[in-house]
């Protein structure tokens, strides 16, 4: 219909006809269509939201008394599903995030799919996870990778369980029908519980590739199986030394913050997955920001509030927030804050969709 012309009455006999030859052929005309099928902003359908660790961890710990892991199960995974898109076990409509527990003595058996993941430890020691048969110790506060299409397999060799946190793009890859899933072995393939990773060792040396590497393809995901805690833990501390001797190091006043990258590429450690570390001093607060895209952040250590559109939520270790596309998010650090976060952001970077607006300035 052109601009300024009057709209054909309902009752016309005429148009009833083109309407049904329409729904007939496969057809819907535009100009029926739901006014938000191009927003003037995003409108996910997603919505903000927070999960509290104190009432999960308890959850987690009965399923570990009740729900056993093996064949069939796979996985004690308990996923967090965003009350904007009911039935539906996604945390956002492309990022799927759950709290695992693999109890003492435990083993999950072997598969693969073609969705990507990591695994970020929350609590435990003495797991190993195998990655296309490379043991890998499991340590709190370390970031495992698992990318598309790799075996991997736990076993915890403790007398007492693991809890972490496990991403994936479940959703991205089931809208783009891109799914496939492999069953492996019954049995665990390796039991040796190594402190380093064959994968550590040939690429986990900072700003050295090694020569075995070069003339090949430049590898999608990193080729490094783990980033240790240390080493993250030491990165953000220096960024926060640097600002106090007056050099520009942190992303802005009291707030450092470090990302998992590929050592092959200098990339994102994973295509489909961001993740990054972020540290504010006591007393500080990042600005207010909405990006397109949603994200996930979960509080490692410390206390504080997040900031959510137009409502605020005191947060402290373990809590997990779900941020949608273009919703405004604000942290405030009560003692020091770290959060460890995973975005879709270099999808949208892909497509040329990507942006990002602040609001106002943080403040210290």
């Amino acid at each position: 219909m052109a601009s300024g012309e009057a709209p054909q009455p309902v009752d016309d006999p005429e148009l009833e006809r083109l309407y049904k030859d329409f729904d007939t052929a496969g057809l819907l005309p535009l100009w029926t269509q739901r006014a938000d099928l191009m927003p003037t902003v995003p409108a996910p359908r997603a919505l903000p939201h927070v999960w509290h660790w104190r009432d999960i961890h308890p959850l987690a710990v009965r399923s570990g008394e009740l729900v056993p892991v093996g064949r069939g199960g796979e996985r004690r995974a308990i996923a967090l599903a965003n009350p904007g898109l009911p039935g539906l076990p996604y945390t956002t409509p492309t990022l799927w995030t759950a709290v695992q527990y693999l109890g003492p003595r435990e083993v999950a058996p072997a598969h693969r799919h073609a969705q990507g993941a990591f695994r970020f430890i929350l609590e435990g020691e003495g797991v190993w996870t195998l990655v296309n048969g490379d043991p890998v110790a499991m340590h709190r506060g370390d970031l495992l990778l698992t990318p598309g299409y790799a075996w991997h397999e736990h076993h915890n060799t403790a007398d007492a369980p693991m809890v972490w946190l496990d991403g994936l793009d479940i959703p991205l890859v089931a809208q783009l029908d891109a799914g496939f899933f492999e069953f492996g072995p019954d049995e665990i393939s390796d039991r040796s519980t190594p402190e380093r990773s064959r994968a550590e060792r040939l690429w986990g040396h900072p700003g050295l590739r090694p020569l075995a590497a070069t003339g090949r393809q430049d590898p999608p995901n990193s080729p490094l199986a783990a980033y240790r805690w240390a080493h993250t833990d030491a990165a953000l501390t220096a960024q926060l030394e640097l600002e106090d001797e007056g050099h520009a190091a942190t992303v802005e006043p009291g707030h450092a913050g470090i990302r998992f990258t590929n050592p092959a590429t200098g990339r994102d450690a994973l295509p489909t997955l961001r993740t990054e570390m972020h540290r504010l001093r006591p007393g500080a607060a990042t600005a207010r920001r909405r990006t397109v895209g949603s994200q996930v952040w979960q509080v490692f250590t410390g206390t504080g509030s997040v900031e959510l559109a137009d409502r605020r939520f005191e947060v402290g270790p373990g809590d997990l927030v779900a941020v949608p596309s273009w919703c405004p998010l604000r942290w405030h650090a009560d003692t020091g804050l770290d959060l460890f976060t995973f975005n879709d952001a270099q999808v949208y970077e892909g497509l040329n969709l990507a942006r990002t607006a602040t609001d106002e300035e943080g403040t210290a």
